[in-house]
Protein backbone atom coordinates (compact mmCIF):
# COMPACT_ATOMS: atom_id res chain seq x y z
CA UNK A 1 0.00 0.00 0.00
CA UNK A 2 1.27 3.28 -0.96
CA UNK A 3 2.31 5.81 2.02
CA UNK A 4 2.28 9.51 2.38
CA UNK A 5 2.60 12.53 5.09
CA UNK A 6 0.23 14.87 5.06
CA UNK A 7 1.61 18.59 6.33
CA UNK A 8 -0.52 20.74 8.55
CA UNK A 9 -1.31 23.13 5.49
CA UNK A 10 -2.65 21.20 2.80
CA UNK A 11 -5.50 20.41 5.57
CA UNK A 12 -5.81 24.24 6.11
CA UNK A 13 -5.80 25.07 1.99
CA UNK A 14 -8.29 22.20 1.62
CA UNK A 15 -10.82 24.72 4.37
CA UNK A 16 -9.95 28.22 2.25
CA UNK A 17 -8.53 29.08 5.11
CA UNK A 18 -5.02 29.60 4.07
CA UNK A 19 -5.09 33.44 2.42
CA UNK A 20 -2.13 32.80 0.13
CA UNK A 21 -3.70 29.59 -1.27
CA UNK A 22 -5.86 30.59 -4.58
CA UNK A 23 -8.95 28.09 -5.97
CA UNK A 24 -6.94 25.90 -7.99
CA UNK A 25 -4.21 25.43 -5.15
CA UNK A 26 -7.64 24.52 -2.72
CA UNK A 27 -8.61 22.27 -5.69
CA UNK A 28 -5.48 20.75 -6.11
CA UNK A 29 -5.80 19.86 -1.83
CA UNK A 30 -9.28 18.63 -1.67
CA UNK A 31 -8.70 15.99 -4.23
CA UNK A 32 -5.34 14.90 -2.76
CA UNK A 33 -7.43 14.22 0.50
CA UNK A 34 -10.40 12.34 -1.27
CA UNK A 35 -7.23 10.22 -3.20
CA UNK A 36 -6.18 9.70 0.42
CA UNK A 37 -8.52 8.89 1.83
CA UNK A 38 -9.32 6.32 -1.02
CA UNK A 39 -6.77 3.97 -0.70
CA UNK A 40 -3.33 5.57 0.82
CA UNK A 41 -1.94 4.93 4.28
CA UNK A 42 -1.04 8.12 6.19
CA UNK A 43 2.13 7.66 8.14
CA UNK A 44 2.16 9.33 11.81
CA UNK A 45 4.99 9.94 14.34
CA UNK A 46 5.26 7.03 17.47
CA UNK A 47 5.26 10.21 20.00
CA UNK A 48 2.53 11.76 18.46
CA UNK A 49 3.41 14.86 17.58
CA UNK A 50 2.17 14.89 13.80
CA UNK A 51 -1.28 13.53 15.27
CA UNK A 52 -1.03 16.73 17.83
CA UNK A 53 -0.57 19.24 15.61
CA UNK A 54 -3.23 17.96 13.18
CA UNK A 55 -5.67 18.49 16.38
CA UNK A 56 -4.81 21.18 17.52
CA UNK A 57 -6.19 22.75 13.82
CA UNK A 58 -9.32 20.95 13.99
CA UNK A 59 -12.45 22.60 15.34
CA UNK A 60 -14.62 21.96 18.61
CA UNK A 61 -17.08 20.33 17.12
CA UNK A 62 -18.26 19.65 13.93
CA UNK A 63 -15.65 19.96 11.45
CA UNK A 64 -15.90 23.07 9.66
CA UNK A 65 -14.73 22.19 5.98
CA UNK A 66 -12.77 18.65 4.45
CA UNK A 67 -9.58 19.35 5.38
CA UNK A 68 -10.89 19.39 9.14
CA UNK A 69 -12.87 16.37 8.15
CA UNK A 70 -9.36 14.85 7.12
CA UNK A 71 -7.80 15.58 10.39
CA UNK A 72 -10.60 14.12 12.03
CA UNK A 73 -10.41 10.74 9.48
CA UNK A 74 -7.02 10.34 10.83
CA UNK A 75 -7.58 10.45 14.17
CA UNK A 76 -10.51 8.07 14.11
CA UNK A 77 -8.27 5.48 11.93
CA UNK A 78 -5.28 5.71 14.07
CA UNK A 79 -5.49 2.29 15.09
CA UNK A 80 -6.83 1.04 11.79
CA UNK A 81 -3.47 -0.32 9.90
CA UNK A 82 -5.38 0.12 6.64
CA UNK A 83 -4.99 3.72 6.12
CA UNK A 84 -2.85 4.81 9.33
CA UNK A 85 0.85 3.44 10.38
CA UNK A 86 3.20 4.91 13.06
CA UNK A 87 6.80 5.23 12.59
CA UNK A 88 8.87 5.22 15.26
CA UNK A 89 11.47 8.34 15.43
CA UNK A 90 13.98 9.61 17.94
CA UNK A 91 13.92 12.62 19.57
CA UNK A 92 17.07 14.30 20.65
CA UNK A 93 17.35 14.80 24.38
CA UNK A 94 19.15 18.55 23.92
CA UNK A 95 16.58 19.86 21.22
CA UNK A 96 12.96 18.94 21.63
CA UNK A 97 12.54 19.77 17.67
CA UNK A 98 15.14 17.63 16.31
CA UNK A 99 15.31 14.22 16.10
CA UNK A 100 17.99 11.34 15.35
CA UNK A 101 16.78 10.81 11.76
CA UNK A 102 16.62 14.67 10.67
CA UNK A 103 19.64 15.38 8.33
CA UNK A 104 22.72 16.75 10.06
CA UNK A 105 23.00 18.53 6.33
CA UNK A 106 24.32 22.24 7.16
CA UNK A 107 21.73 23.45 4.20
CA UNK A 108 19.44 22.42 6.62
CA UNK A 109 20.19 23.92 9.71
CA UNK A 110 17.40 26.57 9.74
CA UNK A 111 14.92 24.01 8.83
CA UNK A 112 11.30 25.08 10.13
CA UNK A 113 11.93 22.75 13.71
CA UNK A 114 8.80 22.27 13.87
CA UNK A 115 8.47 20.78 10.49
CA UNK A 116 11.47 18.60 11.33
CA UNK A 117 9.31 15.36 12.49
CA UNK A 118 7.36 15.39 9.06
CA UNK A 119 11.11 14.61 8.04
CA UNK A 120 12.16 12.40 10.29
CA UNK A 121 8.73 9.95 9.68
CA UNK A 122 9.67 10.10 5.86
CA UNK A 123 13.60 9.10 6.76
CA UNK A 124 12.51 6.60 9.15
CA UNK A 125 9.49 5.06 7.27
CA UNK A 126 11.89 2.49 5.32
CA UNK A 127 11.02 4.08 1.92
CA UNK A 128 10.61 6.99 -0.07
CA UNK A 129 7.21 8.42 1.67
CA UNK A 130 6.40 11.80 -0.11
CA UNK A 131 5.59 15.02 1.90
CA UNK A 132 2.22 16.37 0.52
CA UNK A 133 3.30 20.35 0.76
CA UNK A 134 0.65 22.57 -0.41
CA UNK A 135 1.64 26.74 0.87
CA UNK A 136 4.64 26.51 2.85
CA UNK A 137 7.56 27.60 1.21
CA UNK A 138 10.30 27.08 4.02
CA UNK A 139 9.67 23.53 2.15
CA UNK A 140 10.49 24.89 -1.26
CA UNK A 141 13.56 27.00 -0.22
CA UNK A 142 14.67 23.84 1.30
CA UNK A 143 13.43 21.30 -1.63
CA UNK A 144 17.00 20.79 -2.99
CA UNK A 145 18.68 19.92 0.34
CA UNK A 146 16.01 17.84 1.54
CA UNK A 147 16.05 16.03 -1.97
CA UNK A 148 20.02 15.10 -1.23
CA UNK A 149 19.53 13.60 1.83
CA UNK A 150 16.69 11.36 0.45
CA UNK A 151 13.01 13.20 1.37
CA UNK A 152 11.05 13.72 -1.27
CA UNK A 153 8.28 16.73 -0.92
CA UNK A 154 5.55 16.63 -3.10
CA UNK A 155 4.27 20.38 -4.56
CA UNK A 156 0.49 20.61 -4.50
CA UNK A 157 0.73 24.51 -5.39
CA UNK A 158 4.36 24.95 -6.62
CA UNK A 159 2.69 27.93 -8.58
CA UNK A 160 2.58 29.78 -5.17
CA UNK A 161 6.10 28.91 -4.80
CA UNK A 162 8.93 31.95 -4.98
CA UNK A 163 12.64 31.16 -6.00
CA UNK A 164 14.67 31.91 -2.68
CA UNK A 165 17.26 30.34 -3.44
Amino acid sequence: MASVIVDTNVALVANGSAGQADTPCMLKCLQELRAIRGGWQVLLDDKGLILQEYLKQKPYGFPTGPGDAFLIWVNDNQANTAHVRTVSITPLDDDPLGFAEFPSDPDLSDFDPADRKFVAVALASGGVTPILNATDTDWWIHRAALARNGVHVEFLCPHLMKDED
